[in-house]
């Protein structure tokens, strides 16, 4: 079966009606109908989310979830959202950045709208990223075991996390896994601190927020370099750096002053770049390589950064071949999508 979903148009200027496959974590629990974006194609491993529309309506719940899930109003309309779960009981008005809990493992009765709510992000985090070395603390299982069933609550952070996945399932970056990873370690981090029954003691101490050393940032920036066309995750670079997840995510800004995101996708649309001035390459090629499911969203994304389509650029260039520049123009030079990052002043 498939549902209506809204999606961009290559050139990202407005939005179209096109299927979406009715899969992902949440179509067991609330059918097909009104799904409206979904990570199930993205290959996302750090967590899986579903964009949906929800009717005036009851949705019964009676086997265990697997994750632990998020749902965040993403527009707001006052719908009064009535759940029952784990034998708690409440009632919440559904305004913008309303979040609700369901801890995994939990078997939650039923959830009741008085009004259709247009837009509700689920999010589904696995428990791997509650464990010890994700984290990088020494949290005790029970600890992640009483993470709270809660609903109605406001968190900037959790619904900030919430847009930049809106964001990604509706205009699709080449590091869009990566960002997917990194989301989740800031947004497993986060529950730990703030949802749960009782709070560890100091759970997450002295983050460091001097970045990296040279040597191992050297290491992770060539790994970059040398997979832009690979299959690159939070966890490999994680992992070359020798650290967590969600200390790696922050000490990788603090050194750099952009996310691994963001690193990896503007180093991505510098090699596409690159390779769209050759010409034993097509467009779909390229936007394959370069971790883009599509051309479509290619072009958006390179268009974004530089003013230009893929093929206007590569028209672009073979013309300049073709008729040089002449006297002091000679020397200009087209400022690039990413600025080189220094390691030398790091210590």
């Amino acid at each position: 079966m498939l549902t209506k979903s809204a999606v961009p148009k290559a050139d990202g200027s407005a939005f179209r009606v096109a299927p979406v496959a009715a899969r992902g974590s949440g179509v067991e629990k609330y059918s097909s109908a009104g799904l409206l974006l979904s990570s199930a194609e993205r290959g996302w491993s750090g967590l899986s989310a579903e964009l949906r529309s929800h009717s005036d309506d009851i949705v019964a719940w009676k086997s265990t979830q697997p994750d632990t899930e998020i749902s965040v109003d993403m527009r707001g309309n006052g719908s009064v959202v009535t759940r029952r779960g784990g034998g708690i009981f409440e009632r919440t008005v559904a305004e913008q950045g309303t979040i609700w809990l369901s801890p995994a493992g939990l078997q939650e009765d039923f959830v009741e709208l008085s009004d259709p709510v247009p837009e509700i992000l689920h999010i589904y985090l696995p428990s791997s990223h509650f464990s010890p070395s994700s984290l990088g603390v020494e949290v005790d299982k029970s600890v992640i075991a009483s993470l709270r069933y809660e609903s109605g609550f406001k968190d900037p952070l959790v619904a900030g996390i919430a847009s930049a996945i809106v964001s990604e399932l509706k205009a699709q970056t080449s590091a869009g896994r990566l960002l997917a990873e990194t989301l989740a370690s800031s947004l497993a981090a986060r529950l730990v601190q703030n949802h749960v029954s009782s709070p560890p003691a100091q759970a997450f101490p002295n983050i460091s927020h001097e970045g990296l050393d040279r040597r191992r940032l050297s290491r992770v920036l060539n790994y970059v370099e040398a997979n832009l066309e690979g299959d690159l995750t939070l966890a490999q670079l994680a992992s070359i750096a020798c650290l967590s997840r969600f200390h790696f995510a922050r000490a990788f800004k603090a050194a750099t002053g952009y996310s691994p995101h963001q690193y990896v996708s503007a180093k991505r649309l510098e090699r596409a770049k690159a390779l769209l001035k050759r010409r034993d390459q097509s467009l779909v090629d390229i936007a394959l390589a370069l971790n883009f499911s599509c051309q479509a969203n290619f072009t958006r994304a390179f268009r974004q950064v530089t003013g230009q389509t893929p093929g206007q650029y590569r028209r672009s260039f073979r013309l300049k071949q073709r008729k040089p520049p002449q006297g002091v123009w000679a020397t200009a030079i087209a400022s690039p999508v990413f600025p080189s990052v220094s390691i030398a002043s790091n210590k």
